[in-house]
């Protein structure tokens, strides 16, 4: 079991037994040695694995169910998490009503190509400039109004037979859909919020005027090994929405 770790400037940075732990089962999952869905093995055999206190174990596990990685089932067992399509709309999506009730959303897909990447989608998505992405072009609907914009890009390499259906009203989320098709589990996102005008494209799917101001949501999404797997840019109306983020 190993005990520190070296900081980019090559001092030994020490981290907590429980978050070493935690770090190894972390990369287990990312790997695909425990699939979304399995039981992992009990507190006791992790620690004999391992080398340490089944306290350590217990504690490297919670933090895995806090970070929404592992599900405890009282008197069953622990869980790798599987990305529902309520789950992944409640933990990545922040548009809310006016009221701050909780909105679900409908897709329809309007387009699917490979294009090659952009020097600024090649960055954000840790690609060389020119390498193939999937773009995915969509139009989501809040209580049955049209109210985002949003274009998808993922690394073809990642996910070589990813496809959607043009036309067709989307059952599941796209988080969903990398988790059971391709086993990549998304971790976290990273976003960025700009006011911008709607495109004439943007107002004509969304029923607005060009010009008109829209939110925009950069988000790039991350995979359990901190590894970036889609590049979403949501261009949000929000005359009956707004988006709301609680900070602890």
């Amino acid at each position: 079991m190993p005990d520190k770790e070296s900081s980019s400037d090559g001092r030994a940075e020490y981290q907590p037994l429980y978050a070493q732990v935690k770090s190894l089962l972390l990369k287990r999952i990312g790997s695909g040695g425990w699939k979304p869905g399995e039981m992992l093995p009990n507190e006791y055999e992790l620690a004999a694995e391992y080398r340490v206190s089944q306290g350590t174990v217990r504690k490297a596990l919670m933090a895995l169910e806090t970070d929404k990685m592992l599900v405890r089932r009282q008197g069953v067992g622990t869980f790798v998490a599987r990305h529902s399509r309520d789950r992944a709309l409640f933990q990545f999506f922040r548009l809310v009503g006016l009221d701050d009730d909780r909105l679900t959303p409908t897709s329809k897909v309007l387009t699917q190509r490979t294009i090659r990447a952009k020097s600024d989608q090649a960055a954000s998505l840790g690609v060389d400039t020119g390498a193939e992405l999937h773009a995915i072009v969509r139009v989501r609907y809040l209580n049955g109004s049209p109210a985002i914009f949003e274009r998808i890009f993922v690394p073809a390499h990642l996910m070589p037979d990813l496809a959607v259906t043009e036309g067709d009203e989307m059952e599941d989320e796209m988080y969903v859909i990398y988790q059971e098709r391709f086993g990549i589990s998304i971790a976290r996102v990273a976003e960025r919020l700009a006011a911008v005008a709607a495109t004439a494209n943007e107002a004509r799917h969304l029923g607005l005027e060009p010009g008109a101001p829209l939110l925009e949501i950069s988000r790039v999404a991350f995979d359990v090994s901190g590894r970036a797997v889609e590049l979403r840019i949501s261009r949000c109306d929000t005359t009956r929405t707004r988006y709301a983020a609680d900070i602890q």
